[in-house]
């Protein structure tokens, strides 16, 4: 790669001063119009929310990334256009290459969060930036036709060793390691967090984190989570930080998106470009970090002490080195969750709840543990989520060990669920919380007209019957209704006979159940149809919350407004002739 800046923002190697030298340098530059006017933070600075933008999880758990930058000169083909084979490319060309499995895999991901979610506005350029920065595009489109990587991408061990301390959550089902976590795939996902942001982009019934379409799909959605808006600085640097917190690392996946929306071009798979420098090294010869732990972070042990006749052993002289005792991290001193004050978690069908979830996590004396992560899942037959659209969210204790999950949204299923608190990193017992949504109810009924229903017999109303529902005066939209032909005011016992409303058969129907009224409260019934029985007949409307309302019907036969005609003659007989 010609040079340019990369390997220079590396955690714990460059120094803020050369950090903030090297992005000042890509900005002054690189049109920062083409990002919406993006600032560059310089190391240490904070998102505009004043947090680092994390959430306190991580979806690589902070592992190395890339940080070559791309270059100061835009990419020379236009976004629909590659070049042509054997023919030279520059190096901006070469650059702003992306593979085209890889290509399509972000496109298809952006298509489907602009239905999903479509208040998060994500580009598929960012996905490309961060796929850049994550795993060098798939290590330039190592893909096989349906997307999945040739061969793993793993990261390294997720051992506390210059990284995040996460324990082995998957039983290494997809890093192969049982004892720490590693990031995996095209998008670097850390087991924990794949386990429910992880998603089936591709359509083949399978969650694979070493698959683009699932990575790309998983990777949007894990951006778009919090209501974030991603066409806003403050919700673009927020995402781009909860999914590796590092402000060298939102440098780096920000110029990248910058230099994508200039322009890119589709190049067969595996033919993209590598960077070379990672943000865990100097050399970045590798382009899948080893997974092993390095060996400087833990002593050798001391070999077995010599045998007679044994000429290697050591001399006896030298002491054995003890193998020092790991000293605990916050996540081994937990011995059980509690409840931190939670309240009563109830909520109407469609509203947000108002109360939250606080976890607290204590060591075996009863004190709060600190900067332990918990995972809230929402367990059980709802629809309801946690803010942001996900069914699943993590949080990090606090000074006082306590956890607070984000705000629980009731869907449009009402009854019980459980929301479920476990600890990441270790297994103990797991805290369940109930949380209950209520119908949506009214206590107002009335018709919206006061046109009398009549019909005569074995015809129809003219007018269909329409009320409108409130609640403590308010419109009560969503309420759900039953609509009921009764025999008298005081006996709701279902009437076989006068008007009555038609099936989609066209067979007689006198009771409507699973209505509701719309969102501005009104609810508009079938038409009414009349058999041939005369008289005054009763329509009951309820509604859940207690509202009801009888409306009149009017069955009569028409009446004869015409006039008889006038008799000829009073005499009906006819006149004699006078007699002679």
């Amino acid at each position: 790669m010609t040079a340019h800046f990369g390997r220079r923002l590396r955690k714990g190697a460059a120094t803020t001063a050369v950090a903030a030298a090297a992005v000042a340098a890509l900005s002054a530059s690189q049109a920062p119009a083409a990002t919406g006017g993006h600032r560059t933070l310089a190391a240490g600075q904070t998102a505009p929310d004043g947090s680092d933008g994390s959430t306190g999880r991580s979806a690589t758990g902070d592992s190395p990334y890339y940080t070559d930058l791309p270059p100061l000169s835009s990419p020379n083909p236009s976004p629909s256009q590659s070049p042509s084979i054997g023919t030279p490319v520059s190096v901006g060309e070469a650059e702003a290459g992306i593979p085209a499995t890889v290509l399509d895999a972000y496109k298809k991901a952006e298509a489907e969060l602009a239905e999903s979610k479509p208040g998060c506005n994500l580009p598929w350029q960012l996905l490309a930036a961060i796929g850049k920065v994550e795993s060098g595009q798939a290590r330039g489109g190592q893909v096989d036709a349906n997307g999945t990587t040739t061969s793993k991408i793993l990261g390294p061990a997720l051992d506390g060793n210059g990284f995040a301390l996460i324990r082995d959550t998957d039983n290494g089902k997809y890093d192969g390691n049982s004892e720490y976590d590693q990031a995996v795939g095209p998008m670097q996902f850390i087991p924990s967090t794949w386990a429910w942001a992880g998603r089936d982009g591709n359509g083949d019934g399978v969650k694979d984190p070493n698959n683009v379409y699932d990575a790309a799909l998983a990777a949007g959605h894990y951006l778009c989570r919090n209501d974030w808006n991603l066409s806003t600085d403050a919700g673009l640097r927020s995402a781009i930080l909860s999914y590796n917190n590092s402000t060298d690392y939102l440098n780096t996946v920000l110029s990248w998106l910058e230099y994508y929306r200039k322009g890119t071009h589709s190049v067969p798979d595996g033919t993209g470009t590598l960077p070379s420098g990672r943000s865990d090294d100097g050399s970045g010869a590798n382009p899948s970090p080893s997974t092993s732990t390095p060996a400087t972070s833990t002593p050798s042990p001391s070999p077995s002490p010599s045998t007679p006749g044994d000429t290697t052993g050591p001399s006896p002289s030298a002491p054995a080195t003890p193998t020092p005792t790991p000293t605990p991290t916050p996540t081994d001193t937990v011995s059980k969750l509690a409840d931190a004050g939670t309240a009563k978690l109830t909520a109407t069908a469609g509203d947000a709840f108002t109360k939250k979830i606080s976890t607290r996590a204590q060591d075996a004396a009863g004190k709060g543990v600190a900067k332990v992560r918990i995972r809230f899942t929402i367990v059980g037959a709802t629809d309801a989520t946690f803010a942001g659209g996900e069914k699943v969210a993590q949080a990090v204790t606090n000074a006082s060990g306590v956890a607070v999950a984000p705000a629980l949204q009731a869907g449009e299923t009402t009854g019980d669920f459980t929301v479920r608190a476990t600890l990441l990193g270790r297994t103990i017992t797991a805290l369940d919380y109930t949380a209950s949504v209520t119908p949506r109810v009214a206590d107002t009924l009335a018709r919206t007209s006061t046109t009398a229903l009549t019909c005569t017999p074995g015809g129809e109303f003219a007018d269909q019957v329409e009320v409108k529902a409130t609640y403590g005066g308010a419109v009560a939209g969503k309420v759900a209704a039953t609509a009921t032909l009764i025999k008298a005011a005081d006996d709701a016992t279902e009437n076989d006979k006068g008007p009555y409303f038609k099936d989609a058969d066209g067979k007689t129907v006198r009771t409507l159940t699973g209505l509701a009224t719309d969102a501005d409260g009104l609810l508009k019934l079938p038409k009414l149809y009349a058999d041939d029985t005369t008289g005054t007949f009763l329509l009951r409307i309820t509604t859940t919350g207690g509202a009801t309302l009888t409306v009149e019907l009017t069955v009569a036969a028409a009446t004869d407004t015409s006039s008889p005609s006038p008799s000829a003659s009073a005499d009906p007989s006819p006149s004699a002739s006078p007699s002679a």
